[in-house]
């Protein structure tokens, strides 16, 4: 069996997700084998359909594979019961969305906090305020979601996302919703984290720019990892998925 790094984060072995039977049988995941380094930006690619958004609901817990396994360090996740998993989503995996997911009744520092609280965790207040910080977010900790800018909505999601010190973060088109300047402000942030904060984010983004972010990019198509590039610039991303027809 292919082994997942030691020094992976996270990754995912012969990793498979199916939907539908004999003739509508669809392949969402075909044996896929991949791994996510500790402290590394990774980007996900692919034509729309090509299963980048299910590895990553898979990877992070949120969906379950037909056959293969994922692991989060040392952690397989078949092996955890509701209870387990759902321990492990928020205490070891961060998560940032396109829509924000913010809750529009708390502060923006209450958002942060949220996945710390509702575990009964205290947050580590150095690593907090170094988190406020460098999304420069230090004088909009008392505003709601409603007064805040995308940007700044999104720059919350981030630090909630880091808050805890997670193992990875996984985001989800995180510049979806947000105009060019915006999103490669937020994208910079992200950057940041890895380079400064030590941490490891896997990211689904469709934007070549987005991906150009990132220490590395995988592409997929029809299930399958089918190329991957180093220290990727956009202009090469373009054209990697110019070749696979999206």
């Amino acid at each position: 069996m292919t082994q997942v790094s030691t020094s992976a984060a996270a990754g995912a072995i012969n990793a498979s997700k199916i939907y539908g039977k004999d003739d509508s049988e669809v392949r969402a995941l075909d044996d896929v084998t991949v791994d996510f380094a500790l402290g590394q930006f990774t980007a996900i690619m692919g034509p729309s359909g090509s299963g980048k958004s299910t590895l990553m609901h898979c990877l992070a817990g949120l969906d379950s594979l037909t056959s293969g396994r994922v692991i989060i360090g040392d952690t397989d996740l078949a092996q955890l019961d509701d209870k387990k998993l759902t321990s492990l989503r928020r205490e070891k995996v961060g998560f940032i969305f396109q829509a924000y997911n913010l809750i529009p009744t708390l502060t923006a520092l209450e958002n942060i906090t949220l996945p710390l609280d509702l575990g009964g965790i205290k947050p580590d207040q150095e690593w907090l305020d170094t988190v406020i910080d460098k999304m420069n977010l230090r004088n909009r900790l008392s505003h709601r979601p409603s007064e805040l800018s995308g940007g700044q909505q999104q720059r919350v999601a981030v630090a909630r996302a880091l808050a805890s010190r997670p193992q990875i973060i996984f985001a989800d088109e995180p510049t979806g919703n947000l105009d060019s300047k915006t999103g490669a402000e937020i994208l910079a942030f992200m950057k940041h984290a890895v380079t400064d904060l030590g941490q490891t984010i896997v990211m689904v983004t469709h934007d070549p720019v987005a991906a150009g972010y990132a220490d590395r990019v995988i592409f997929l198509a029809d299930g399958k990892v089918v190329d991957e590039v180093e220290n990727p610039t956009a202009e090469i991303v373009l054209d990697r998925m110019k070749r696979l027809g999206s």
